[in-house]
C-alpha cells in the first residue's frame, strides 16, 4: 500500500504527494478522518485525487493512503431493497451508527450486512466441473428474488466441498480445486470493480420488447429487452414522474434506480411510494425487486460521478443471474455536470460548453453495457439489461452537448415536450419528434401476441398524427369549417388518438398500466370509429352528426376500464358505434 500527503485541495480534489507506488483508480483514505476518494490522475509521485465526501477542514500535510484496490462494490445476498448511496454505502445502516439523518464524514460502513445468515441451498455437489459464471447454488433473497449464488469469472476448476446452511456473505461455502492448482474459497458475497464492465459469452439481438403499460411508448415508441432509451425534456415535463412509472411496471425481474443529483424530495417520493406499491405480476411490494442509488443534489458533487457506475455493475450481476433487469438512471446530466466540475479543477482543456472532451466516449461507455446476452457459464442462460437514461437540458435545449452525445449512442428517443406539459397532456411525449429504432425488429414480436393487427394499427395512427400536423397549420389561418368534410374527420380521429389513447393518467389505478390486449383494442376501437364515419361520409351522412356520436365518449373512456371487463365492454361499444352510425345514414337517406 503506497501512502503519501497531502499538497493542495481544491474542492472536491485533492492533490497527495508520495504516491508514486499507488495506480490510476486505487481507492484512497485521505487525512485522520479516513475519506474515500479515487485517483484519477497521476503526474510522477504526484496523484489528483476526487473525494467522495465534504473536504472542508482538511489541512495540506495530512496523510493519504492507497488500498491498492480500484473503487469496487460488493455483489450478493442483501442488495435487493437497499438503498445506497453513489459509493454503495448503505443510508440506513450509516443512519444507525451516526444516530443523524445527515450523512457524516469519514463513516465505514460494509455495503452487506454482515450480521445477517442467509439460507444457501447447493445445487452443484462434489466433483462438478465449474466455470466462471456458474451457479453453485441459491438464496431466496426476498418472496420475488431468488439470487443465484456463481463460481466468480476468471476460476475455473473442480469442486472439491459445498455445503448447504445458514452463512453470513463472508463465510465459505463451498471450495474450488481450481484448474491452475490452486484452491478458491467461494462465499455468498463477490467484489467487482465499477469502471469494468463484468465479462459475458456473446451480445444478443434485441427481438422482444419491454413492456411498459404506458400506451405512448409500447405503441409508438417501443424499448427491446436489453435496449437503451433516452427522456431529455426541460424543467416541469413529467421525466421522473416517466421514470418512476417505467421503475413500476416495466417487464424487469430487476429494477435498478439511480437518483443522480436529483432533488432530495424526489427520492423520497420513490422511498415513500415503492414500498406501498403492489408488483403487478407477483401481487407484493415493488421493494422487494429493486435496488435504489440516492446521490441527491446536496451530497457531494464527486460521488454523482461514481453512482452511474455503482449502479449498472450491480444491474449487471443480475443480468449474469438470466434476469431481465431495467436500470432509470435519472439525471446523466447531472453526472455530465459532476464531470465537468472535476474536470475544471483538473485544468483540462475544455470542450463544448466546458464539458470536458471525453464526455461522448464516457457516456457511449455507461450505455454499451447495456444489452440482451449469453452470460458466462457452461449451461445456456440469457441476460438482459435495458438502460433508461433521462436528460436535463438546460432550458430544454436539445441541441447541448449532453443530449447530442447521448442520442449517439441510444435508439430510442422520448422527446418530452415542455407546450404537451402546460396543455397538461401526461406523459408529454412529442409524437413528432421522438423515435425508435426497435420498431422494425420487435413488429414481428407485437404482431404474433394480437392477432397480426398491432403494426398495421400503429402506422394508420403515426399518419393521422402527422396529417394531422399538417392540418393545424391550414385550421388556425382559415378556421376549422373551411376544412372538407374527410380532413375534419382526419382532425377529430387525431385529436381522439391524442386525448384518449395517448393520454395516461399515471395516478389513476387502471389507466396508470395499460396491457398489450387493451391497448390492441383501443388502436382497433378509434380505427373503427374513423372507418366507420368515413363510411357514412361517403353515403352522405353530415360531419356535424358524426363528431357528436353519443358513443365518443364511450370510446374515450374505455381506458378507465378495468382489466377483467374489457371484451363485454369492447363488443358492447363497437355494436353502438356501428348502430349508431348505420342510424345516421338512414336518417340521411330517409331526409
Amino acid at each position: 500500500m503506497s501512502s503519501g500527503t497531502i499538497k493542495k485541495i481544491a474542492g472536491p480534489l485533492v492533490i497527495a504527494t508520495g504516491m508514486r507506488d499507488a495506480n490510476m483508480f486505487d481507492v484512497v483514505r485521505v487525512s485522520d478522518q479516513r475519506l474515500i476518494g479515487e485517483i484519477i490522475e497521476m503526474h510522477g509521485d504526484e496523484a489528483s485525487i476526487q473525494v467522495y465526501e465534504e473536504t472542508s477542514g482538511l489541512k495540506p500535510g495530512a496523510p493519504v493512503e492507497s488500498t491498492g484496490a480500484p473503487m469496487s462494490v460488493e455483489l450478493g445476498p442483501g442488495l435487493i431493497s437497499s438503498i445506497y448511496d453513489g459509493i454503495q454505502r448503505p443510508l440506513d445502516d450509516i443512519m444507525k451508527v451516526t444516530g443523524s439523518n445527515n450523512l457524516q464524514r469519514g463513516v465505514e460502513v460494509a455495503a452487506l450486512k454482515r450480521d445477517i445468515k442467509w439460507h444457501f441451498t447447493a445445487t452443484a455437489q462434489v466433483g462438478d466441473k465449474v466455470t466462471g459464471g456458474d451457479v453453485i447454488g441459491t438464496v431466496e433473497e426476498t418472496e420475488v428474488v431468488t439470487q443465484k449464488i456463481m463460481v466468480p469469472p476468471g476460476i475455473t476448476g473442480t469442486i472439491k466441498s459445498i455445503t448447504a446452511g445458514d452463512y453470513t456473505v463472508t463465510e465459505t461455502v463451498a471450495v474450488v480445486s481450481g484448474d491452475d492448482g490452486k484452491e478458491y474459497p467461494l462465499t455468498l458475497l463477490q467484489k467487482w470493480p465499477v469502471r469494468k464492465g463484468r465479462p459475458y459469452k456473446e451480445k444478443l439481438s434485441m427481438d422482444t420488447p419491454l413492456i411498459t403499460g404506458q400506451r405512448v411508448i409500447d405503441t409508438l415508441f417501443p424499448i427491446a429487452k436489453g435496449g437503451v432509451a433516452a427522456v431529455p425534456g426541460p424543467f416541469g415535463s413529467g421525466k421522473t414522474v416517466v421514470q418512476h412509472q417505467l421503475a413500476k411496471w416495466a417487464d424487469a425481474d430487476i429494477v435498478v434506480y439511480i437518483g443522480c443529483g436529483e432533488r432530495g424530495n424526489e427520492m423520497t417520493d420513490v422511498l415513500n411510494e415503492f414500498p406501498e406499491l403492489k408488483d403487478p405480476k407477483t401481487g407484493k411490494s415493488l421493494m422487494q425487486r429493486t435496488v435504489l442509488i440516492a446521490n441527491t443534489s446536496d451530497m457531494p458533487v464527486a460521488a454523482r460521478e461514481a453512482s452511474i457506475y455503482t449502479g449498472i455493475t450491480i444491474a449487471e450481476y443480475f443480468r449474469d443471474m438470466g434476469y431481465s433487469v431495467a436500470l432509470m438512471a435519472d439525471s446523466t446530466s447531472r453526472w455530465a455536470e459532476a464531470l465537468r466540475e472535476m474536470s475544471g479543477r483538473l485544468e483540462e482543456m475544455p470542450g463544448e460548453e466546458g464539458y470536458p472532451a471525453y464526455l461522448g466516449s464516457r457516456l457511449a461507455q455507461f450505455y454499451e453495457r447495456a444489452g440482451r446476452v449469453k452470460t458466462l457459464c457452461s449451461e445456456d442462460r440469457e441476460g438482459a439489461l435495458s438502460v433508461i437514461g433521462a436528460v436535463s437540458p438546460a432550458g430544454g435545449d436539445i441541441s447541448e452537448p449532453v443530449t447530442q452525445a447521448t442520442l449517439r449512442v441510444v435508439k430510442v428517443f422520448w422527446r418530452l415536450d415542455s407546450a404537451l406539459a402546460y396543455k397538461r397532456h401526461f406523459p408529454a411525449i412529442n409524437w413528432l419528434e421522438s423515435y425508435s429504432l426497435y420498431q422494425e425488429s420487435l413488429g414481428g414480436w407485437l404482431d404474433n401476441k394480437t392477432g397480426g393487427t398491432w403494426m398495421g394499427l400503429r402506422g394508420r395512427m403515426m399518419r393521422l398524427l402527422s396529417e394531422e400536423s399538417s392540418l393545424q397549420e391550414m385550421v388556425q389561418l382559415v378556421g376549422m369549417d373551411a376544412l372538407s368534410a374527410p380532413d375534419r374527420l382526419k382532425m377529430e380521429a387525431a385529436r381522439s388518438i391524442r386525448e384518449d389513447y395517448l393520454h395516461q393518467d399515471a395516478f389513476h389505478e387502471v389507466d396508470t398500466f395499460t396491457s398489450l390486449k387493451k391497448q390492441n383494442m383501443m388502436m382497433q376501437m378509434i380505427m373503427n370509429f374513423y372507418d366507420e364515419a368515413g363510411r357514412a361520409l361517403e353515403q352522405g351522412a353530415s360531419i356535424d352528426k358524426l363528431v357528436d356520436m353519443p358513443v365518443r365518449e364511450r370510446i374515450g373512456r374505455f381506458k378507465y376500464t378495468p382489466e377483467a371487463e374489457l371484451e363485454g365492454v369492447y363488443k358492447d361499444i363497437n355494436d353502438e358505434l356501428t348502430a349508431q352510425v348505420d342510424k345516421i345514414i338512414k336518417e340521411k337517406e330517409d331526409f
